[in-house]
């Protein structure tokens, strides 16, 4: 049986959301660096997880000298809420920090689920601009990386930490068995 990754209210709040146009747009921010370990790693898929708009799919065809296949998952978005197949790179941008609190170790055993050989995943620390239609910020998980970090070390072996601005990026790779 499927774990639940969204309960219904919330997947109506996000669709909700993604009417705004300004609503899922760090991923135009991270395209270049998921173009680079795409180019670096000679990978030439990627799933989105989370993906909004697609918008990092559309920058990744300008951004990379190959055509690459990207498919799409976000359980907001009708057209790609279907089950999506393991890929060998998954890219999580700047979604982390929206999943239900309760929800956020089912989410993250589907990203384990999902990632073949490699992640890329970001994660916005702090309050976010946006405020849902009942008050919370955007942002339901609000936490540093010395608590999300012991997340993903339980699932994936880190290859690569960065801090950003606003949180940090991170370079995985999923355990050989």
């Amino acid at each position: 049986m499927a774990q639940t990754l969204i309960s219904e209210e919330y997947r109506a709040m996000q669709q909700k959301l993604h009417e705004n146009p300004n609503y899922g747009v760090a991923s135009l921010e991270f395209a270049p660096l998921v173009a680079d370990v795409m180019v670096k790693l000679k990978l030439t898929q990627v799933l989105d997880y989370g993906a909004g708009k697609g918008r990092l799919g559309q920058e990744l065809n300008r951004l990379l000298p190959f055509t690459p296949q990207i498919h799409h998952y976000d359980p907001a978005i009708p057209q790609w809420s279907a089950e999506p197949a393991p890929c060998d790179l998954v890219t999580c941008i700047d979604v982390l920090e929206h999943i239900e609190p309760e929800l956020l170790d089912n989410v993250l055993d589907h990203l384990g689920r999902l990632v073949r050989r490699f992640g890329v995943f970001t994660v916005h620390t702090g309050p976010a601009v946006k405020v849902l239609a009942d008050g919370r910020n955007a942002h339901l998980i609000q936490q540093d990386e010395r608590w999300w970090l012991p997340h993903f070390l339980q699932r994936f072996n880190l290859i690569s930490y960065n801090r950003t601005q606003m949180g940090f990026w991170i370079l995985v790779e999923k355990p050989r068995a």
